[in-house]
């Protein structure tokens, strides 16, 4: 029930109903009244609070601001970019949205406390004084009216109209008063319905526009949520390959420490106790040591992590000579004796134990026998980048496409080891490859993706080679994406033919891999996790090394999203005259090595005429450079033709080596006989498959080293190893696998003379098998 109304005209009747009707008038404006003070203290109260959060989010954010990540490495990863730069992003979102609560803080004063102090001070305080006044017009008048009906009649006349007009003057002020009264409470209650819901409506309506405008920083930021949500996970899957890879090490180094050491550019470095006489009495002081073998300096640093690190000044003098002490003639263990060729006196050090004491010694070409720490090498195993490993991976590719190319986790779930080297075992064994059959569901497919990955992790050298990698990691690591791509565009090209062949071929299925994502779950980056340490693997294996491995996981995600570009066009630096000089030198100090199978390329030959014969052979640079540019012609995909002029001692030679497209379909070679094997579409050795290779250790010819005349080995048979292309009458064009009749040393050095189909012409001996 709501409040009666109070009528002017119960003013003049002044009826005990009246005075209860107003009574609950009086009752209401104290209850509102008191609700508007509480209200009032707490909207302070909130204020206050509001400005605590703000203070405290401000600072949390200043805090986010101020932060910076340190990665571990030389440079960071986009990923690691995105990441690192969300504090920032964090704490302006931050501030942001403190900056428009600061602003609605501000008006919460002047648009709720103010309005709501103002209409309890100006209106209720008004009504309370208009109550006073008229209860103590209420006393006044029954006192006067009450002293006025007390008069005795028998007063003179006079005296009583006196009496009856001051009466009648009190009754009007009564009424006047509680006219006022009446109309002053009833104007609050009214007023009240606005008065006092305005302020909270205005209040409201602030805290309105600041939860809209953090809707609409949150719809400014949610691009750079997105984008940080999938560098987070990129990160962390980073992270896991990372942390297997550094608690692998680490447990190497538990079970192996000295097979394990850290690599420096000292020849060798630790601490070392060294002997100080002083006053008479000799004192043993610690000193970290480090020792270069090529101008044979030692630089010792006074340092003793006990005391605080702190860090000593540095002596450095040239190595004379290092002998062990003998025991009996001091006191110490692991000591030995060193002289410096600047400074007089023998220097006793003192190792931490006798295989520190061995090693130091070893470094300094002590006297001590030197001790070989490092295990012998491995044989090397039967997987090469030759036909057979090219034909195995071209069966497993195609099995994992056929098959299995929507399975979930493809890569990622690792399949029985040992099923695994059985695959392997009887793929890579000629004998029995032909046996396998991959469409077999006795073979999994998470069995075969495994192979491949084991096949590429145990070739003698990564697949981007170890002469690369770290090329490879610094172009990764360069700020713009587009010189990234380039860079990586341009060292892929400076690959051995087989490498970048093998690497085409397996970044082509990894990219149909990757387009199949929604179902394989296997985007881009996740095919980097996993095959990022596998293709650029390390030569060291150190803490810095695997904290690079996110820098190859980029290196391959580059390869498969661009590797129709990468791998169809060269690149114009690849052919570049500072890069032939450069790989020149390099061919040059290994020129006089005998390649092996797994460095042999896929190179086209020059051999001297009949008018030639006799003279003296081309130099080695002369040979490099002819194979370097044959080498460059081979990398471009739609052939080229390049001539050079070769001087030698004697005159001139000029050779046109190119790369006609017989060497990657041997079908359409003129110069093969028409009796040589047609490979099949669906044979291992398709044409459509580069067709070189060599068992992993043939058999060289050496015409210096028969004891015999030069046709000391008539009749013998060999194999081609690689593929030649005939430029001369005199010069067979063979490609791998043919067999040449009546084999035997030439008058050329370095040449054999052979038969092929009826054919008569010279081989050279470094790329023939004697059978």
């Amino acid at each position: 029930m709501g409040l009666p109304a109070l009528e002017f005209s119960d003013c003049y009747l002044d009826s005990p109903q009246f005075r209860d009707r107003l009574k609950s008038h009086e009752v209401e404006l104290e209850k509102t009244n008191k609700f508007i003070k509480e209200l009032i203290k707490d909207g302070k109260a909130l204020i206050q609070a509001l400005k605590c959060l703000s203070t405290a989010k401000r600072k949390f954010a200043e805090s986010l601001n101020e932060f910076k990540f340190q990665c571990i490495g030389d440079a960071e990863t986009d990923d690691e970019i995105c990441i690192a730069k969300s504090l920032q992003e964090f704490a302006a979102v931050l501030q942001n949205l403190e900056d428009e609560r600061t602003r609605m803080i501000e008006n919460a004063n002047d648009v709720l406390i103010m309005p709501l102090e103002r209409f309890r001070k100006e209106q209720i305080s008004a009504a309370k004084e208009a109550k006073k006044k008229y209860d103590k017009e209420t006393e006044k008048y029954c006192a006067v009216l009450e002293k006025h009906l007390s008069l005795s009649a028998r007063k003179k006349e006079a005296h009583l109209h006196e009496a009856d007009n001051q009466v009648d003057n009190v009754r009007q002020h009564f009424y006047e008063v509680s006219l006022e009264y009446v109309f002053k409470v009833q104007e609050v209650q009214e007023r009240k319905m606005f008065d006092f819901v305005e302020p909270l409506l205005a209040f409201l309506q602030g805290l309105f526009t600041y939860y809209h405008h953090g809707y609409e920083l949150a719809k400014d930021f949610n691009h750079f949520k997105t984008e940080l949500t999938i560098s987070i996970q990129n990160t962390r899957n980073r992270f896991e390959s990372t942390r297997s890879e550094v608690e692998s090490l680490m447990r190497k180094m538990k079970e192996n420490p000295h097979e394990h050491k850290s690599v420096s550019h000292h020849t060798m470095e630790g601490y070392l106790f060294v002997q100080e006489k002083r006053s008479f009495v000799s004192t043993w002081v610690k000193y970290y040591c480090m020792y270069h073998r090529e101008p044979k300096r030692v630089t010792m640093v006074l340092f003793d992590p006990k005391s605080g690190g702190k860090m000593g000044e540095e002596e450095s003098f040239i190595l004379k000579s290092c002998t062990r002490r003998k025991t009996d003639s001091i006191e110490k263990r692991f000591c030995f004796d060193i002289e410096a060729v600047d400074r007089s006196g023998v220097i006793t050090m003192q190792a931490l134990s006798e295989e520190d004491r061995r090693l130091w010694m070893e470094a300094m070409d002590g006297k001590e026998p030197v001790y070989n720490l490092n295990k012998d090498n491995q044989a090397e195993g039967m997987i090469q980048l030759d036909v057979t490993g090219f034909n195995v991976m071209k069966k497993f590719i195609y099995a994992v496409e056929t098959r299995g190319i929507d399975e979930q986790g493809l890569y990622r779930i690792a399949g029985v080891n040992s099923r695994v080297q059985k695959l392997l075992n009887l793929a890579m064994d000629p004998k029995t490859c032909a046996d396998v059959e991959l469409e077999n569901h006795e073979w999994e497919i998470k069995t075969i993706t495994s192979a491949i990955k084991h096949y590429l992790r145990m070739l003698p050298a990564p697949l981007m080679t170890y002469q690369y990698q770290r090329t490879f990691i610094k172009a990764a690591k360069l700020d713009n994406p587009d010189a990234r791509v380039t860079e990586i565009h341009a060292l892929v090209h400076r690959l051995p033919e087989k490498n970048r062949q093998m690497l085409e071929l397996l970044m082509k299925h990894l990219a149909n891999v990757a387009s199949h994502n929604q179902h394989n779950l296997m985007t881009v980056a996740n095919l980097g996790v996993v095959f990022g340490p596998t293709l650029l693997r390390p030569q060291e294996e150190t803490v810095a090394a695997i904290m690079d491995i996110k820098f190859q996981n980029i290196v391959v995600e580059i390869l498969i999203e661009h590797h129709e570009k990468i791998f169809r066009d060269v690149p114009s630096s690849a052919t570049s005259p500072t890069n032939l000089l450069l790989d020149l030198t390099r061919r040059r100090s290994i020129a006089s090595k005998a390649p092996s199978c797994s460095e042999r390329p896929l190179t086209l030959f020059h051999t001297p005429t009949n008018s030639q014969k006799g003279e003296k052979t081309d130099s080695v640079a002369n040979t490099a450079f002819a194979e370097l540019l044959s080498a460059n012609c081979n990398s471009s995909s739609q052939g080229c033709t390049m001539r050079h002029s070769l001087n030698s001692s004697n005159g001139e030679q000029d050779a046109q080596p190119n790369r006609p497209s017989s060497l990657r379909n041997p079908k359409s070679c003129s110069s093969i006989p028409s009796s040589a094997p047609s490979p099949s579409p669906n044979s291992p050795r398709s044409p459509s498959w580069p067709m070189f290779s060599a068992p992993s250790s043939p058999q060289r010819i050496s015409s210096a080293s028969s004891n015999s005349s030069p046709f000391s080995i008539v009749g013998k048979k060999a194999r081609a190893l690689y593929a030649c292309k005939a430029e001369h009458n005199s010069e067979l064009s063979f490609i791998a696998g043919n067999i040449f009749e009546n084999v035997h040393t030439s008058r050329e050095p370095g040449w054999l003379e052979g038969t092929l189909d009826g054919q008569t012409g010279l081989i050279p001996e470094n790329y023939v098998e004697i059978l």
